[in-house]
């Protein structure tokens, strides 16, 4: 099982390519993600079933809190702009510098343009000026469009491929051991499921999580004045 994290500034999509990719829906009136959000999907990559968990968050500043365990042993993200809003593109640096700061330095991270079905009638990033800034930064690029479907599967399976090939690079004794001491058991069992260490969060991580979303939850549905 790979964990991904879904990032970005907040409207740009990310929800949306989410549906897209794990159940081929897109929904017009889909509502800002509140907290943490998960979806998984299971697929086929050199000869192996690899199971996607991708995680979803929102965009805006006051949910960062979240941030330390939502990055906790995730080997791939999908960081997202809005080619017709610039500053959702010019905020991905940022969003870089987050991510070296709290995700395993492994970590493979690919640059998604969305929403590329509105690029004739409003682009205000060139899809040249978004793969320079992905060369520079070490990331894969792609555009695509949760609303058309265009590129959407094509991206994530990419982004898959990349941390497959990362897992599979590292000798299988380490490999093993990582797995026996995220799991927190021996060798005995499991011994062809290959597990970065990390990739399972602990009871603590998920606890804190569910406390902080629960939290962020209420204070969203609050009307206070």
């Amino acid at each position: 099982m790979f964990k991904i994290v879904v990032i970005g500034d907040s409207a740009v999509g990310k929800t949306q390519l989410l549906g897209r990719f794990t159940r081929d829906e897109f929904f017009l009136d889909s509502k800002s993600t509140i907290g943490i959000e998960f979806q998984t999907h299971t697929v086929d990559i050199a000869r192996r079933r690899v199971k996607a968990q991708i995680w979803d968050t929102a965009g805006q500043e006051r949910y960062r809190a979240v941030t330390g365990a939502y990055y906790r042993g995730a080997l791939g993200a999908m960081l997202v702009y809005d080619v017709t809003r610039r500053h959702t593109f010019e905020h991905a640096a940022r969003w870089v510098d987050e991510l070296r700061a709290h995700a395993d330095k492994s970590i493979v991270v690919m640059l998604i343009g969305n929403k590329a079905d509105l690029a004739a009638a409003g682009r205000a990033v060139a899809a040249d000026e978004a793969a320079a800034f992905a060369e520079e930064q070490g990331l894969f690029f792609s555009e695509a469009s949760a609303l058309s479907g265009e590129n959407v599967e094509r991206a994530f399976l990419r982004l898959l491929e990349e941390i497959h090939a990362n897992v599979s690079r590292r000798p299988l004794g380490v490999a093993a051991d990582e797995e026996a001491s995220a799991d927190g058991r021996g060798h005995g069992g499991g011994a062809d499921v290959l597990m970065l260490k990390g990739t399972k969060l602990s009871l603590a991580d998920e606890m804190s999580i569910i406390m902080e979303t629960s939290a962020l939850r209420r204070a969203s549905s609050c009307s206070c004045s």
